[in-house]
């Protein structure tokens, strides 16, 4: 999303802020080289020291501030800074689903739209006033990548219209409904754990809300981990199921795994099985 800002004639980028590496964001790209590559100065974080950052900051006297991917809440004296104060985005529909992991829980409920919002930051967990909001389809064939992709596109454009009206002063500010807000939690890696009594499609949505760029979904077999990168609904392919307990392998071969649900029956496609399981055996 900063390329696309550096792309706007009204936009003249003085600083960037950014870390060489995350140990808990899957997702984590650093500025660093975009900073080296268009000769713009550069602050490395390493421990969250928004007392030096605000000091950064405040000597390019910023007129405003993006914050894209940052993992911290600003402290006031950081917010302070710019004239405008700091943009911060969110890919929820705001003040619905505030807080942690909005790619991977809007598919792993099996949502079937979300939003792109940028919003004026506050002391607040994305509670801000918007500034910008487009709604984003969710399609039963996205997965993680396909619907972070498209959000980043969306981003992209809302980037290029309310850029120049920040310029001009000319752009509007909408405060955020409280009472309509929930947060989101973080996600835990048990949340990753393949419980073989959901149904297929609460299967299939976990899958899909944990695959690349994120650490996928898993299930145990023969007390190993296993990695599921990718599966399907394919309720309608088997008969007289309905005796049968969660976690059976209903068949196996080089290009699906069949597994017996709570209700349906999931096929893995992308998988890290070391050895296929045969059919009859459990998956756990």
């Amino acid at each position: 999303m900063l390329r696309q800002v550096l792309r706007i004639p009204e936009a003249e980028v003085v600083g960037i802020v950014t870390r060489r590496s995350s140990s808990f964001n899957a997702d984590f790209t650093s500025l660093e080289p975009l900073a080296k590559e268009n000769d713009i100065p550069c602050y490395i974080d390493t421990d969250n020291n928004q007392a030096d950052m605000a000091s950064w900051i405040y000597e390019r006297r910023p007129e405003v501030g993006y914050c894209f991917g940052w993992s911290y809440l600003l402290n006031p004296e950081v917010l302070s800074i710019p004239e405008l104060g700091i943009i911060g985005f969110h890919p929820t529909k705001l003040p619905r689903n505030r807080g942690r992991h909005p790619v991977i829980w809007a598919l792993a409920l099996g949502l079937e739209e979300t939003a792109s919002s940028f919003f004026f930051m506050d002391e607040g967990a994305d509670t801000g006033d918007l500034l910008s909001q487009r709604d984003v389809p969710i399609y039963w064939e996205d997965d993680a990548r396909s619907l972070y992709d498209r959000l980043i596109d969306v981003a992209k454009g809302q980037i290029s219209v309310f850029t120049p009206q920040l310029a001009v002063r000319e752009f509007l500010r909408e405060p955020q409904d409280n009472e309509k807000a929930n947060y989101w939690r973080k996600r835990s890696r048990a949340d990753g754990k393949i419980d073989w009594r959901m149904s297929s499609s609460s299967v299939y949505n976990l899958v899909r809300a944990l695959t690349r760029p994120y650490p996928g979904a898993h299930c145990t077999f023969s007390g190993h981990e296993m990695k599921i990168w990718s599966a399907n609904v394919v309720d309608d392919e088997f008969e007289d199921i309905g005796h049968l307990e969660p976690g059976k392998v209903l068949a196996s071969d080089a290009e699906r795994v069949a597994v017996k649900c709570g209700e349906g029956v999931v096929a893995i496609q992308e998988h890290e099985f070391d050895e296929l399981p045969d059919k009859g055996d459990y998956l756990q």
